[in-house]
């Protein structure tokens, strides 16, 4: 009898503890940020989740299942440009075409955030892209940063497939990889190699202010143009990199591909979901790699690490006490046998963030512990800035009771008009716009990053406060 008590007295506390728990979960549930990761975003799954056996690796080498995961969510992008009056005649369009180009995407998460290059999406007009199952969007750019290389796009989708993030500091040289994209035109192409080196500056990125990141992973993978912007995957199909470029001499793959590591990319993807923009943290040197003629020249007893030439001024190195002739052995306890090592080390963090850096000087080991700063040589966080005011329109929010008369997901309403390119254009005030070429306006900041890519001929959509629906060609 006291043994069954006991049993009862188990299960009831089990029970109670249980709901409890989901009361807690339940309250809390909805008081979580605006804000979530890509990261976090993947790691939502219901509790019965049950991951599908066929994606554990056998001890053979099994490349069909991380295959058969990832392909559905790798993209087909196809990019327009030119410039010139936008003209909905055709025989203008036929005389004066747009320049096509194509390349590939990632898909990061369910709700249609893609990643790609940024060298795929540059200056282009408008961004279509296409699904594994040939479905089609409109995409607009939510952010793209030219010194890595990466861009990040949005589609207006749901319940997508997408791919996981892996971890490309794991990765070792020799281990089986999967490329992924559309070279050609040939959707969904699978090639495979296995990982050549790792933090390769092949110095093929540029940057006005010299920030440019290369610490690529070098595989064998066959990658040829419109590979760019597709996955690099592990045996597992976990996303290990951004494939982005080849060594070639003749334009086609001649037996090396550069990746960008997945390491970096989370980061500059979170920069640009969270901020419209990549907050780059900077140690504020120049240097160099140590060489065998380099250690010789300088006397140095180290023959690997990276060769402080000049402190900048004002800059968290300077702060902190790094000296020009110092030699970087490490950052955050991970050894930088190079720059590229270096770099992409510290360009993972933000300005406020600290780091710890190890290094020799005169023969003899030192540490010191810096808080990176940005480029302006500050330690604050900078959101870009939306802008209410474009052209002469001031522009607004659509009230959310607007929204729902009009049965509309999202707009931007234009308050107020003074000369300029809207008014010009026979934009009347209390206009809400809906598309610019075709990807759909929600916001303000929608409006504010599709503006600023834009040159020559833009198709506006969108509908007046009365309900009259309009469409307006316009000279940007």
């Amino acid at each position: 009898m006291k043994r069954s008590l006991l049993i009862l007295l188990v299960v009831c506390t089990a029970f109670i503890g249980a709901v409890v728990g989901s009361i807690v979960t339940l309250r809390f549930y909805d008081a979580g940020p605006s804000y979530t990761s890509i990261e976090e975003r993947q790691n939502l799954r219901f509790t019965n989740y049950v991951p599908d056996s066929s994606n554990r690796i056998q001890p053979a080498i099994n490349f069909e299942a991380a295959a058969r995961a990832v392909t559905p969510a790798v993209v087909h992008i196809n990019t327009r440009y030119g410039g010139g009056k936008f003209s909905i005649n055709a025989l203008d369009q036929y005389l004066n075409p747009h320049a096509l180009a194509s390349g590939s995407g990632v898909i990061l998460s369910d709700d249609g955030y893609i990643v790609t290059n940024y060298h795929v999406i540059e200056e282009a007009n408008s961004i279509e892209v296409v699904l594994n199952n040939n479905q089609r969007f409109f995409a607009k750019v939510v952010g793209q940063d030219p010194s890595t290389d990466l861009a990040l796009l949005k589609i207006k989708a749901k319940n997508l497939p997408f791919v996981t993030y892996g971890d490309s500091d794991l990765i070792i040289p020799g281990e089986w990889v999967l490329a992924i994209g559309n070279p050609f035109e040939l959707n969904s192409t699978v090639t495979a190699g296995i990982v050549s080196a790792k933090a390769r500056n092949i110095g093929i990125l540029g940057d006005k202010n010299n920030l440019q990141v290369e610490s690529f992973i070098q595989t064998d993978a066959a990658v040829n143009p419109g590979n760019s912007g597709g996955a690099l995957v592990n045996l597992r199909g976990e996303l290990i990199g951004i494939n982005s470029a080849i060594a070639t001499s003749t334009g086609t793959y001649s037996g090396y591909s550069f990746a960008i590591p997945v390491s970096l990319v989370k980061k500059i993807v979170d920069d640009l979901l969270e901020f419209g923009q990549v907050q780059r943290g900077l140690l504020g040197v120049q240097i160099t790699d140590v060489t065998p003629d380099l250690a010789e020249n300088r006397d140095l007893n180290v023959v690997q690490g990276v060769f402080v030439n000049y402190v900048n001024k004002g800059s968290a190195a300077e702060v902190s006490g790094l000296e020009p002739g110092d030699v970087i052995t490490a950052i955050d306890n991970h050894t930088v046998s190079g720059t590229s090592e270096l770099q992409e080390w510290v360009a993972r963090k933000r300005p406020g963030q600290t780091v710890l850096v190890r290094f020799v000087r005169d023969g003899e080991n030192k540490e010191v512990t810096t808080t990176l700063r940005n480029f302006q040589g500050s330690e604050e966080i900078k959101k870009k800035a939306v802008s209410y005011e474009i052209e002469g329109a001031v522009l607004d929010e659509v009230p959310y009771s607007k929204l729902t008369e009009l049965n509309l997901d999202g707009g931007v309403l234009i308050k107020k008009l003074s000369f300029g390119k809207w008014k010009k254009a026979g934009v009347k005030e209390n206009f809400i716009i809906t598309h610019i070429d075709k990807v759909a306006i929600d916001n303000v900041s929608d409006l504010n990053r599709a503006m600023e890519m834009k040159k020559g001929g833009v198709l506006v959509e969108g509908i007046m406060t009365n309900g009259e629906k309009q469409t307006i060609g316009m000279d940007w």
